[in-house]
C-alpha cells in the first residue's frame, strides 16, 4: 500500500515535477502507454525515490536513454493461487518479475483448505518483503461446499479479523453460488462482513446466467473469472461486474473471448492466470504472454496493456498505480516493441527491480500445518473397489482446455485384463480421490474420458480446492502404487508404469508446492508429463492441472469428491453404476 507522505517528501516531488530539483532517475526519449488517452507519447519519466514526479523533459542524478522503447505501468495479476505455482512465494517472484509483473493478488484458498490459520499465515509471511507487491483476498469458501472434505473449516467469524491487515483487500471467489442464491446464513454473514469493512467480493460462477445471476450480483460479488464464451460475459457485464479474462495452464478462455478487447466492453475487464505451472512462467511468461496473444488475436495493443494495468488497479482500489503519470507509484515495464512485448527491463518502486533488499525467509517449524499435511494410512487393495451393480456407468469427460465437464452416460464396461468400468481403447479410466486430512477413510471413485493414457496411473496431491489425493489409471496395481508414492512423500505428483515408480516429485509445503528453484520444479515437472505423453496423454491435456481440477464440486457439470461423484448444478451425489 502506498505508505505516508509527509510535507518536506511533498515538497521534493513538487519541485522535481516542477525542474527546479533533479530527479533520482530519468528514462529519456521513452514513448510511453497513455490509459488515460489510449495514446502513445514521447516524453521522459522523472522518478523520485518510489514515485514518478513528471513526464515531460527532465534531468536527473541517474539519466537512461531508452532510445524510443515503450514504457507501461507494471503488470498486475488480478487472480492467481500462488500455489498453484508449484514453488514458495519467492521463487515465485523470481520467475515472474521479469517479465513486467509487478503486483498480483492472490486466493490462497488451496494452502487455506489444506492447513488452515497456519496456510494463511505462511502466505502472508512469506511475501512480507517481496520486491514483488502481493495482496491477498480471504478464502470464501473452505470447503468449497458442503459436500467437500477439506483440511480445515473456515467460517465467517474466522475471516473476519482477516480484513484488518492491508494487503488483505476483500473476499476471494465466491464458488458457493448457490449458497448465494439459497441464502446460506454462514455464507450471507461472509458477504456482509466484507461488505461492511469497505472491501470487494470476487466471483466465481460459470454458466451462471438470468434472476440467479441478478441475485448473486446484487448480494455484491463484482466479478467473475470462469466465463467461457462471450455471451455469458457480455450479460455479466451488463449487469455490472467486471470480467477476469483468464489465461492459464489448464482453462485458456482469451480465444474465447478476445472480442471483450474491443469497446465498450474492454474498459470493465481485466487479465488473470487463476493457475500457472512453473514451466509456463518461464518459458511463456506470465501477464505479458497474455498481452502478446490478445494482440496477435486482434486486440489492440494499448487496450490490451490497459486491461493488464490501470483497469486491475482500478477494481482492486489500488489507486497509487496503473498508470505512467506524476503521483503513481514507480512500477514500470521497459517493451521492445507493441507486437513481441519483450520485456527488458522492470523498474518496482522505482529501483531496477532485483535491487530491494529482502527480508529473510522465516523458519519453516512456525507452521506445522503446512509441513505435515499428510494424515491417511497406506492405501490398500481393499480400497480400490466399487459397487458394480446395474447395468450403465456414467462417465465425467473431459473437455480439453476447458475446466467444464460432460456427464456420459455408457454401457457398463468389463474387459479383460482391466478393472471393471475401465477401457484404455476407449480412453475410460478409473479416478480414486481419498481422503488425505484427517485419516477418515473416505474415497470417492468414479471413471473419467478424455484423459488419454493407455496405461499406467498418475496421483497428484494437488485437487482443487480441498486438495485430497486424487489418482487415474487404467490398472488398480498401478493406482495403488501411484497413490502410496505420494503418501510416502508428504504430497506430491507421481507417474506408475507397469508396476513401478516411473517418476515423482515431493511437494512438501502443502502438499502443494516444491522447496526447488522454479527452474528444478520444471525440470522434474516436465520428466512427469514426458512420461504421461509418452503412454498416450491426450492432446492439449496437462496431466496434473487437468487431474487436479477432476475433483472440484463447483464447476459444472460431473466432479470427483471423497464422497464420490458429484452433480455440481444439483450438488448430489450420484453413482458410478446403475
Amino acid at each position: 500500500m502506498k505508505k505516508n507522505i509527509t510535507t518536506d517528501e511533498l515538497r521534493g516531488l513538487i519541485d522535481v515535477a516542477a525542474g527546479t530539483v533533479k530527479a533520482d532517475i530519468v528514462l529519456k526519449n521513452a514513448r510511453i502507454i497513455n490509459v488515460f488517452t489510449e495514446r502513445i507519447e514521447e516524453a521522459d519519466v522523472a522518478i523520485l525515490g518510489d514515485t514518478i514526479a513528471g513526464i515531460g523533459r527532465y534531468h536527473g542524478g541517474i539519466e537512461i536513454d531508452l532510445e524510443g522503447k515503450y514504457v507501461c505501468p507494471g503488470f498486475m495479476d488480478g487472480h492467481i493461487h500462488l500455489e498453484s505455482s508449484m514453488v514458495s512465494p519467492r521463487e515465485f517472484e523470481r520467475a515472474v518479475l521479469p517479465h513486467g509483473t509487478t503486483s498480483v493478488v492472490t486466493d490462497p484458498h488451496e494452502i487455506t483448505n489444506v492447513a488452515g490459520a497456519d496456510g494463511l499465515r505462511y502466505i502472508l509471511d512469506e511475501t512480507e518483503g517481496l520486491t514483488l507487491d502481493v495482496y491477498v483476498m480471504m478464502p470464501a469458501c473452505v470447503p468449497c461446499t458442503a459436500i467437500d472434505e477439506s483440511g480445515a473449516v473456515f467460517e465467517a467469524k474466522d475471516i473476519r479479523p482477516w480484513y484488518a491487515q492491508e494487503r488483505v483487500l476483500g473476499l476471494a471467489e465466491m464458488m458457493n453460488s448457490v449458497g448465494v442464491i439459497n441464502k446460506e446464513e454462514d455464507i450471507l454473514q461472509k458477504i456482509a462482513d466484507v461488505k461492511n469493512c469497505g472491501k470487494l467480493i470476487d466471483g466465481h460462477a460459470p454458466l451462471l446466467s438470468g434472476n440467479g445471476l441478478n441475485a448473486y450480483a446484487g448480494a455484491g460479488v463484482l466479478s467473475d473469472h470462469e466465463c467461457s464464451n462471450a455471451q455469458e460475459a457480455i450479460e455479466k457485464l451488463s449487469l455490472g461486474q467486471w470480467i477476469m479474462i483468464r489465461e492459464g495452464t489448464a482453462a485458456m478462455n482469451l480465444e474465447a473471448l478476445i472480442s471483450l478487447c474491443e469497446a465498450p466492453y474492454y474498459q470493465r475487464c481485466l487479465f488473470v492466470t487463476d493457475d500457472k505451472h512453473p514451466g509456463d512462467l518461464i518459458e511463456k511468461g506470465h501477464i505479458d504472454y497474455i498481452i502478446r496473444k490478445a494482440v496477435r488475436l486482434g486486440a489492440d495493443p494499448v487496450h490490451a496493456i490497459k486491461m493488464a494495468t490501470w483497469n486491475p488497479a482500478q477494481y482492486f482500489r489500488l489507486h497509487d498505480r496503473g498508470a505512467v503519470a506524476p503521483g503513481y507509484r514507480a512500477d514500470l515495464v521497459i517493451l521492445e516493441d507493441l507486437t513481441n512485448f519483450r520485456v527488458c527491463g522492470v523498474y518496482k518502486d522505482g529501483k531496477p527491480a532485483f535491487e530491494a533488499e529482502k527480508k529473510a525467509p522465516k523458519p519453516r517449524t512456525d507452521y506445522p500445518r503446512v509441513w505435515d499435511s499428510f494424515h491417511m494410512p497406506e492405501v490398500s487393495e481393499a480400497d480400490l473397489t466399487i459397487r458394480t451393480n446395474g447395468s450403465i456407468e456414467r462417465v465425467i469427460e473431459l473437455i480439453p482446455g476447458k475446466l467444464l465437464t460432460r456427464e456420459l452416460l455408457i454401457p457398463k464396461i468389463e474387459k479383460a485384463g482391466f478393472p471393471i468400468g475401465v477401457d484404455p481403447d476407449q480412453d475410460i479410466l478409473k479416478a480414486i480421490v481419498f481422503e488425505r486430512h484427517k485419516n477418515t477413510g473416505h474415497r470417492g471413485i468414479g471413471f473419467v474420458k478424455g484423459y488419454g493414457i493407455k496405461k499406467g496411473a498418475v496421483a497428484s496431491s494437488v485437487a482443487h480446492d480441498s486438495h485430497n489425493l486424487i489418482v487415474i489409471g487404467a490398472s488398480d496395481q498401478d493406482i495403488l502404487l501411484a497413490a502410496n508414492c505420494v503418501r510416502k512423500n508428504g504430497g506430491g505428483l507421481s507417474v506408475v508404469i507397469d508396476g513401478r515408480v516411473a517418476g515423482e516429485l515431493p511437494l512438501p509445503i502443502a502438499g502443494l508446492m516444491s522447496e526447488l528453484s522454479a527452474e528444478e520444479t520444471e525440470e522434474r515437472l516436465e520428466k512427469l508429463k514426458k512420461l504421461c505423453r509418452d503412454i498416450g496423454l491426450s492432446e492439449g491435456i496437462d496431466p496434473f492441472m487437468t487431474l487436479g481440477f477432476v475433483s472440484l464440486p463447483v464447476i459444472p457439470q460431473l466432479r470427483l469428491t471423497t464422497r464420490g461423484i458429484v452433480d455440481v448444478g444439483k450438488q448430489e451425489m450420484l453413482e458410478a453404476f446403475f
